[in-house]
């Protein structure tokens, strides 16, 4: 009898240890703050990577967001993080004087942090993050701008829906530095109203009917172009250049009408932070070399970007996703990912 109590006491303690770890397991928990309002359905690729990368390495991510896309909400909402005590927090740097408060809170708690989308390395840097996670807004926006001068564009329209985020500036002036114009003037800030926003295209090109070429700042701007394009009969007459994916927008450059995407492979942007902040928390080191080597052997995520077409370059310290350029020659590869994974 007594042994049969014995074993039943083993057993019950195996099975609140069991429980216990489990318990463990769960409360890692990791947050994402981006600046999107909740109408930019861009964000739903980088909602899909952390709730996979979640799943890959066994933690928890939340997703939070100012829903009309105010930075002062959005501030609040890293402090609301900071105070909730979170085993990591990641947050793009839509305005670094905005959210230098609130993140060094996050800081002083030693709270790790990854910088991703907007922003700079340097940035991030300043800020006290381990690494950031995006691409270069100005070399991006110069890159495409360089394109565009080379078929022939002297002159653009930069379709700005989120005006609001500081760092959109960089590519609608790294655009217009390889054209040798003015970005100030060839820049509209359309607000991300569909209707709005064609309206303030179809009145810019009414207006200025010599220009040459469009640049919209993502599938919020680049939807409502691309009717306003038709509505006025300039498909194939005018270059237009967006960034990021959808299915419009590969619909666009597939019949012609985009020249091409750049692309900043939104996925990356949110599976590799998750990923990092996991290894950091699971290998408890600090070392961010370290923590890149374990990344790039892990199967998983290895697995991951080659099924979805990915390609991070990896640096010291920061990962660039982008930008890469989606053309007609490429689209078949990647347009069945678009809004998904890319």
């Amino acid at each position: 009898m007594k042994r049969l109590v014995r074993l039943f006491a083993w057993i019950c303690i195996a099975g609140c240890a069991a429980g216990l770890a489990r318990v463990a397991r769960a409360e890692t928990r990791f947050v994402l703050v981006s600046h999107a309002p909740d109408s930019d359905s861009w964000w739903n690729t980088i909602k899909n990577a952390i709730k996979q990368a979640g799943e890959d390495f066994g933690v928890t991510v939340d997703y939070r967001n100012p829903p009309s896309g105010d930075l002062a909400d959005m501030a609040r909402i890293i402090e609301q993080a900071s105070a909730r005590n979170y085993d990591g927090i990641i947050t793009s740097i839509a305005d670094i004087d905005v959210l230098k408060k609130p993140i060094a809170q996050v800081v002083a708690k030693r709270i790790p942090l990854v910088t991703i989308n907007s922003g700079t390395t340097a940035q991030s840097e300043q800020l006290g993050a381990i690494m950031h996670v995006g691409q270069p807004e100005y070399d991006a926006g110069k890159a495409a701008g360089e394109r565009a001068r080379a078929a022939g564009a002297r002159s653009f329209v930069c379709v700005n829906h989120y005006a609001t985020n500081p760092a959109s500036f960089e590519r609608c002036k790294g655009f217009a530095d390889a054209l040798g114009v003015d970005y100030k003037a060839s820049t509209i800030d359309s607000g991300d109203d569909p209707t709005t926003v064609e309206s303030k295209v179809s009145a810019y090109l009414r207006k200025n009917p010599s220009t040459a070429a469009i640049l919209t700042l993502g599938p919020n701007s680049a939807h409502p172009t691309l009717k306003a394009i038709a509505k006025l009969g300039l498909k194939g007459k005018i270059t237009m250049v967006t960034f990021d994916l959808s299915p419009e927008i590969s619909a666009g450059i597939k019949d012609g009408t985009v020249a091409f995407a750049i692309d900043q492979q939104p996925y990356l942007q949110g599976y590799i932070p998750v990923a990092v902040l996991a290894i950091m928390k699971q290998q408890n080191t600090h070392d961010v070399a370290k923590v890149i080597a374990a990344l790039k052997a892990s199967p998983k995520a290895r697995a991951r970007f080659e099924a979805y077409d990915l390609a991070p370059v990896y640096g010291a310290r920061h990962i660039s996703s982008g930008p890469g350029f989606v053309t007609k020659g490429n689209i078949g590869k990647v347009e069945k990912f678009a809004g998904q994974y890319r």
